[in-house]
């Protein structure tokens, strides 16, 4: 962890602080203590943190500007990292929230993996909590150097009970406690309609299915898999990276082209992000991708990335509406996916339209087509 330390900026405070003594405190009443105006609240790391009655100005770091964007609390951010200036729609809600987040200050960074944050940014925005999913060194760190209520949430899987706890972890401390539940339940209610649909269909009947160009640490070719994909288990697939890993948790993964060979999957689905390094490497090596099945019948299809700067939400329960329509038409057979898509981009980011924004900058869902692939 990087820490950005900046002395002066401490030296200001102590003296604005040593100031306000000797003026004398304010008056009991107007305290928000004496007045009866904070409450505490129990974040993700079993901490107690006291914030005001009403949490006007927040300050999201890690995967919270995410998260307090589902949660319409956009117009409450006063701070932001660096990478939340999005110019690639594929980072949906900072995307449609750049306009408004445009001219924020800039208070750290967790760009390339390497967390970092600017304490003096920090105590002259004058936050009512800075929220994160950071680690508790982390924490307890931004707390000391600031003197600001720093409230932690998960950076959990997708689609799994952790985000759910911190949804209604961050709702219930930043006033939307009802649209938290809200989320939750449009989440759980996609879910539930996709399992429903393709929970019963017996595997005989279902194509094998690999994940591939995987978005992990960076862009990959046709060796990035995704293995346990949370997108994949909500519809029921038969995934041929299956059981290649010790652990049950999803992760992008780089494996062999012999592996990829090994598998032949029926069909394939590629991050938007890793086409360009496919296409760039069948230049290279044309018999390999002949060899692939999917290549040569045309079953190889693009994906909106699920992850960008963490896992998105909203695209992947579209991707799930998307690869299921195509796998099991029948069972989506009274689903329009326009319409679908447009709920959801509509649900979480205010923005019906966006199947199209992500279709205009090429990075919508589409089948792909290689030159040489068919003899």
């Amino acid at each position: 962890m990087k820490l950005l330390k900046k002395p002066a900026a401490f030296i200001l405070a102590a003296a604005a602080a040593l100031a306000l003594c000797a003026c004398g405190t304010p008056p009991a009443q107007e305290t928000p203590e004496a007045a009866g105006e904070t409450r505490t609240v129990t974040d993700a790391l079993g901490r107690e943190v006291t914030l005001p009655e009403s949490v006007e100005r927040i300050v999201p770091l890690g995967n919270t500007p995410r998260m307090i964007s589902y949660l319409g609390l956009a117009d409450k951010v006063v701070g932001i990292g660096d990478c939340e200036k999005a110019e690639s729609p594929l980072q949906a809600y900072a995307y449609v929230n750049r306009e408004k987040w445009e001219g924020l200050p800039i208070v750290g960074s967790d760009s390339m993996g390497e967390t970092s944050y600017y304490p003096e940014e920090l105590i002259s925005l004058a936050p009512d909590v800075i929220v994160c999913t950071y680690g508790l060194d982390t924490v307890q760190d931004i707390e000391r150097q600031t003197g600001l209520p720093v409230l932690a949430v998960a950076d959990a899987a997708l689609f799994s009970a952790e985000y759910e706890d911190s949804l209604r972890i961050l709702g219930e401390s930043c006033g939307a406690a009802e649209r938290a539940g809200a989320v939750v339940e449009f989440i759980n209610s996609c879910i539930a309609d996709l399992r429903a649909r393709t929970e019963a269909i017996p595997d005989t009947d279902k194509p094998s299915i690999l994940a591939a160009a995987a978005t992990f640490k960076g862009s990959h070719g046709i060796e990035g898999v995704y293995s346990n994909y949370a997108v994949f288990d909500v519809i029921s697939v038969n995934d041929v990276t299956r059981g290649i890993m010790d652990s049950d948790a999803p992760k992008g993964v780089l494996v062999d082209k012999e592996q990829i060979l090994a598998w032949n999957a029926d069909m394939v689905f590629l991050d938007y992000s890793g086409v360009e390094l496919v296409r760039q490497d069948m230049a290279e090596n044309p018999g390999f991708y002949r060899q692939l099945d999917a290549f040569v019948d045309g079953n190889v299809y693009q994906c909106p990335n699920s992850t960008w700067h963490w896992s998105n939400v909203e695209i992947p329960l579209v991707s799930a509406y998307y690869m299921g329509s195509l796998l099991y038409p029948e069972a989506f057979a009274d689903v329009d996916f326009k319409a679908k898509a447009a709920e959801i981009f509509d649900f979480f980011l205010g923005a019906p339209d966006y199947l199209d924004t992500l279709a205009e900058a090429g990075a919508g869902y589409m089948k792909l087509e290689f030159e040489g692939m068919n003899g």
